[in-house]
């Protein structure tokens, strides 16, 4: 099960100190300083510099605290890991890598790290990776690139690139292209990444929505992953943040029961004796508590607390 809440991940341009310090305030589960596309090459390195002196001054409480990385192929990749880490290792979660194509990114990145880490007396391996699948031949090769390293905690998708690879035409990113009208565009890349995650008990994160005021849009899309079994999806605006956390929590009335269910297999298997049991008018069963196990995790992370207790049957 996922060991760090991500229901929001809030992208954080890591030129913008005015950006930066507000973030400090916005009750999101994660967020990453970036390094990448909000940057401009002439900036790129003044913004490295701000991204080491915002990690490095705290305030982000239990927030899951990422830099995004230029991709592998640039010619800025290489001192972005190296100056971030060899400057704030100690107050990173992890590194965003973006683009990935091949295994052989994410294993670079992790061999990177770990050479940084001997040098600098950091944990060996305790800086995460976050892989983004950005393009088709991300997409085809989804499966070697979620088993390329064992820091590796969450599959991103990244959906304006590879909107653009696919030659989708459509200039909204996170919205179905024009003239779709059945079913969803984005299901089969969405469930490939999906799967991929969980086959090596990663997390999956759905990527942003750029209408950043269309909240009633924003939370559309981010139902539709979350239906499909999503952690969380990325936040561009204060406005979004609500919403995506409300969306990939459970409701209440859901945890409670997925916790009831737990304590109920409990005591038929161990106390009973029983493999199967009864909760209410309700038959349940491994494949019940496995079930309820995700639901309680999610409700767990999400801060929620019982407000129903289990009375074992007479």
């Amino acid at each position: 099960m996922p060991t760090r809440a991500r229901r929001s991940t809030l992208a954080v341009p890591a030129s913008n100190p005015r950006f930066i310090e507000k973030a400090r305030g916005l009750p999101v589960d994660a967020f990453f300083l970036d390094l990448e596309d909000a940057v401009a090459p002439s900036a790129k390195a003044d913004a490295r510099a701000n991204a080491v002196a915002a990690l490095r001054g705290g305030g982000w409480g239990d927030r899951v605290r990422v830099v995004r990385v230029n991709d592998a192929t640039t010619g800025f990749a290489h001192r972005d890991v190296i100056e971030v880490v060899e400057g704030a290792g100690a107050d990173l979660d992890c590194l965003m890598l973006p683009k990935v194509t091949s295994p052989d990114h994410v294993v670079w990145l992790d061999v990177l790290l770990t050479q940084i880490e001997r040098a600098t007396g950091l944990p060996i391996g305790r800086i995460g990776i976050e892989a983004q699948i950005e393009d088709a031949r991300g997409l085809t090769r989804i499966d070697e690139i979620a088993a390329a390293s064992p820091r590796l905690e969450t599959l991103v998708f990244g959906p304006g690139d590879l909107m653009a690879s696919l030659n989708m035409k459509t200039l909204v990113v996170g919205e179905q292209p024009p003239g779709y009208t059945e079913g969803d565009a984005y299901h089969h890349v969405l469930m490939r990444i999906l799967i991929a995650a969980r086959a090596r008990d990663l997390q999956a994160i759905d990527g942003p929505y750029f209408n950043v005021r269309d909240v009633t849009a924003f939370t559309r899309a981010a139902r539709r992953s979350a239906a499909l079994g999503f952690d969380g999806k990325w936040v561009l605006h204060p406005a979004q943040v609500e919403a995506c956390n409300e969306v990939f929590s459970p409701a209440q009335e859901d945890y409670d029961h997925a916790e009831l269910i737990l304590d109920a297999y409990d005591h038929a298997t161990r106390v009973e004796g029983r493999g199967a049991a009864m909760l209410g008018d309700e038959m349940i069963d491994e494949a019940s508590r496995k079930m309820a196990l995700v639901i309680a995790a999610k409700g767990r992370a999400a801060g929620l607390r019982r407000t129903k207790e289990f009375t074992p049957p007479a």
